[in-house]
């Protein structure tokens, strides 16, 4: 994660202050798209895929593998641009997202899970992962249980 700049006032570093200015044009877009919730829906499944299509690699590889888990496991979630980033909602909550590495310099991507997902599992479990370049077939089957879970 980048450096937080000790000479400014701000208690949030470029990159997040990137990612909430995003967010607000994601707001203000969804609410001038289309008229219809399929059109409005179309757009922001293609607004997932151009973001893709717009990182680096290893990342892009790495979305590209998720976004296609995420669809062939749980076809009903609603992919959506959340803070600049994929995200895969239900009902109109985000439920899991996609963070690039690239999006804050680190140096690890990341699969982050909201309070939507119903990963529940006593008092105490994990809601987010990182994911490498080495995720593996095995990596891909648990990203998959993981979903599946998570949208109950």
């Amino acid at each position: 994660m980048a450096a937080r700049d000790e000479t400014s006032d701000s208690t949030f570093t470029e990159e997040e202050r990137a990612a909430m200015r995003e967010h607000a044009a994601e707001v203000k877009a969804s609410r001038k798209r289309g008229t219809s919730k399929a059109e409005k829906a179309a757009l922001d499944a293609q607004a997932v895929l151009d973001k893709i299509a717009a990182m680096p690699e290893p990342d892009r590889g790495l979305a590209e593998r998720i976004h296609r888990i995420a669809l062939e496991v749980a076809p009903d979630l609603a992919p959506k641009l959340w803070y600049g980033m994929p995200a895969y909602a239900k009902d109109g909550s985000v439920v899991f997202f996609f963070q690039d590495a690239a999006k804050f310099g680190a140096r690890y991507s990341t699969l982050g899970f909201q309070d939507a997902a119903a990963l529940d599992d006593g008092s105490f479990w994990p809601t987010s992962f990182a994911v490498t370049p080495e995720f593996s077939l095995d990596d891909e089957r648990t990203v998959a249980e993981l979903i599946r879970r998570a949208v109950g």
